[in-house]
């Protein structure tokens, strides 16, 4: 039987989602837990990667078990009680034998944070940055990452991606409260390239880098024309989105 886990993970202590053979992960930390409660060794599969220090606020991965989970909320408290205090599952649902966490998710979304000012309560989740940034220029931006599908300009070097394909949806800064939201959304997403699109973004919003240069930038597919990236504490995973005949959201 397969079941979908809903959870969430503050990626400050973690090597990244992915096991690691010499340093912690967000994987082998909940696949140790799900073996202690299901007596048998669990392999996960996630959603995606997250790189060191990125956290997800809304993340999903399946796994496969013989003992029938009848009540997923109470599972889920049961598995809370032996995860660290910085991974929390929601949720815990039966889904057919072949849903896959990856390579049904039809479109990933992601936030950075950032903070205009210095906050020592806040320094693992956004990255405090200070100086002024014109978000409508940034805006102006952003728009232009919808024009386009190679996104190679923002990919992390030597990372030997099958493609650079991808289809960006929406991307768009926004203010809540003190802290400045870059939120984007799309079919998938290159290794870094959030970041990378983050700290070429904030240059424009700082004047370093025109909304032409920017464009110049994206067709040049020329990772040295891009900015240097923005620091991982800030970036979340914020939601994952699947057909609904295999999988419905439980919680936001």
């Amino acid at each position: 039987m397969r079941y979908f886990l809903e959870l969430s993970y503050k990626g400050t202590s973690y090597n990244g989602w992915q096991r690691q053979p010499d340093a912690p992960s967000v994987q082998q930390t909940i696949e140790m837990a799900l073996s202690t409660l299901l007596r048998s060794a669990v392999e996960i599969v996630g959603a995606g990667r997250t790189d060191t220090g990125v956290h997800a606020a809304y993340y999903v991965a399946h796994f496969d078990t013989e003992r029938e989970i009848a009540d997923g909320k109470k599972f889920s408290y049961h598995l809370n009680a032996l995860l660290p205090p910085d991974i929390a599952v929601r949720n815990v649902k039966r889904v057919p034998d072949q849903a896959h966490a990856r390579f049904d998710a039809r479109e990933r979304e992601y936030t950075y944070h950032i903070l205009p000012y210095k906050e020592p309560f806040r320094t693992e989740t956004t990255w405090q940055y200070y100086v002024p940034l014109d978000m409508e220029r940034m805006n102006e931006a952003a728009a232009l990452l919808m024009r386009y599908d190679d996104f190679t300009t923002f990919s992390k070097l030597h990372s030997n991606n099958r493609t650079s394909i991808c289809k960006i949806y929406a991307a768009e800064w926004r203010r809540s409260g003190d802290e400045l939201l870059f939120t984007v959304r799309a079919d998938r997403f290159l290794r870094n390239m959030v970041r990378s699109i983050v700290g070429t973004l904030v240059d424009v919003g700082r004047g370093k880098m025109s909304v032409e240069a920017f464009r110049g930038a994206i067709e040049s597919l020329d990772r040295s024309r891009a900015s240097s990236s923005a620091p991982a504490q800030g970036l979340f995973l914020s939601d994952i989105r699947y057909p609904e005949e295999v999988f419905r959201k439980t919680w936001k």
